[in-house]
């Protein structure tokens, strides 16, 4: 990278990393205000390179800051359970930026060993590169993604000699050129595959949903293996076949095209009326198998709420057959879509007074209180009430307040839901949190938390409640 820091330097040895970090505050603060009008072209660009070669120095340093809350468990004592939550949520990195920030430090921080002595990184040719500012945390996601792919029968000395070219390649290379370079690797080191094995292909298996984007809609990513290939195949091409499964067919035929009961006549009709793609013939397929599965009982008794199309919406939402309910699953659901369903399935459907927590109907015929309870908590929390927590109410738990071991009730109005790592969290101890429901303010009725044994302000989660103005989601103090 062109450009280079300054050569006169005020004398900074004796600082403590506190004093150092507050300088370098200071400094960028000042950077801020200084104008570069008086700057030629030539010396504007090379200020360009400069910044960007301190702030991946920076960020560098920054991975052996992630490494040292580890190693101490530091992430505690902010009341996180693990450091990726501490990244993701007290950092406010969210998921994806502190799984990439996680990986960059542990390929390429020190660690210290169990007698103390200093560990060189995983990634030792990356490292450098960090350490000199020549790459980026973009470039450290390609590396680690390329030699991730590497089969386990690869020798350990060619596993090195493909991280330092990769390195290398870094330091000249966008992210996106680096990712070519790393193809060509992997195509030399495993020409005609038959290095991989299943141990290789486990590790690799996987299938992603995107979050919603603003049409609603969500993206699929799966690396499957040959196995589970071979069977979704035989499941398209039953169920994705040309005439079935079309809902926009007005006499649909649902269900797989190799039914014996299935009239060919019906089915040559419904084949000329069938002028979808075969990615929407996919789509549609994928639906009719998750009705066949819930119509079924193909998840088994409904004993929580995750084996269970469960939805909750406002009043006037119902009512108009505008805006969205929202799934126990996190999913936002278009009203019309959700008549569609109840007009199909038999789902339970919880309806709230707007702008209140005052449940006005709760149906279904043959009702248990302790899935009364748990329907109840979905529609006021709609997820994990701990801050900043993501996980949807279907992976949650009913959790006491105060705790059950100390007393607490198993009535509505002391329950709130908490994911299984939270609910965990809750304790006595130092690193731990403590819990409360709400009495007073805009928030009363739901859950707050905060560190145990502090005087902090009572937090609740906005996550699950994005339709709430944005004031209403400030922090809470619990008023008595």
């Amino acid at each position: 990278m062109e450009g280079s820091v300054g050569s006169t330097m005020p004398d900074v040895a004796g600082l403590s990393i506190a004093e150092l970090y507050s300088l370098a505050e200071a400094t960028i603060d000042r950077l801020a205000e200084v104008s570069t009008t008086s700057l030629s072209s030539k010396d504007v660009a090379g200020l360009a390179y400069t910044h960007e070669l301190v702030a991946r120095k920076l960020t560098g340093v920054g991975y052996q800051r992630v490494l040292d809350v580890e190693e101490r468990s530091a992430y505690t004592v902010a009341g996180y359970t693990t450091l990726s939550m501490f990244l993701a949520a007290g950092l406010r990195l969210g998921r994806s930026a502190a799984n990439r920030r996680l990986t960059a430090a542990r390929a390429t921080g020190e660690r210290r060993g169990i007698t103390g002595e200093t560990l060189p990184p995983n990634r030792p040719a990356t490292a450098e590169a960090v350490e000199q500012g020549a790459i980026s945390e973009d470039h450290i996601t390609v590396i680690e993604s390329v030699l991730d792919k590497l089969p386990s029968a690869v020798p350990p000395d060619r596993v090195t000699a493909a991280e330092t070219q990769l390195a290398a390649n870094a330091c000249l290379l966008s992210p996106t050129d680096l990712a070519k370079v790393g193809d060509r690797i992997l195509a030399h080191l495993d020409p005609d595959g038959t290095l991989t094995d299943h141990r290789d292909r486990q590790r690799q298996r996987g299938l992603t949903l995107s979050p919603q984007d603003r049409q609603l809609m969500s993206s699929m990513k799966a690396h499957l293996t040959p196995a589970v290939r071979a069977q979704f195949d035989t499941i398209l091409n039953a169920w994705a076949a040309p005439g079935m499964n079309n809902p926009d067919d007005p006499t649909p035929l649902f269900g797989a095209v190799d039914d014996p009961d299935l009239d060919p006549h019906a089915l040559a009709d419904a084949r000329t009326r069938d002028i979808r793609s075969q990615a929407q013939r996919n789509h549609d397929a994928l639906a009719a198998i998750c009705r066949y599965v819930l119509g079924h009982k193909g998840l088994g008794e409904p004993h929580r709420l995750p084996t269970e199309l469960v939805i909750t919406t406002s009043l006037s939402e119902l009512a108009s057959q505008t805006g969205f309910a929202t799934t126990a699953t996190g999913t936002d659901l278009p009203i019309g879509d959700l008549i569609e369903l109840a007009a199909n399935a038999h789902p339970w459907l919880e309806v709230f007074k707007d702008h209140t927590h005052e449940i006005l109907h709760l149906g279904r015929a043959n009702r248990f209180a302790s899935k009364a309870q748990r329907l109840a908590l979905f529609g006021r929390d709609r997820g994990c009430t701990s801050p900043n927590c993501d996980v949807p109410f279907s992976r949650t738990q009913a959790h006491h307040a105060p705790d059950w071991a100390l007393g607490g009730a198993t009535d509505i109005d002391h329950l709130g839901a908490a994911c299984g790592k939270h609910n965990r969290a809750v304790g006595t101890q130092p690193g731990h949190w403590e819990t409360t429901i709400l009495t007073h303010g805009p928030h009363t009725g739901r859950m707050a938390w905060r560190p145990t044994g502090s005087h902090d302000t009572w937090q609740v989660n906005p996550i699950h409640h994005p339709h709430l103005a944005v004031k209403r989601i400030e922090t809470v103090r619990l008023q008595t």
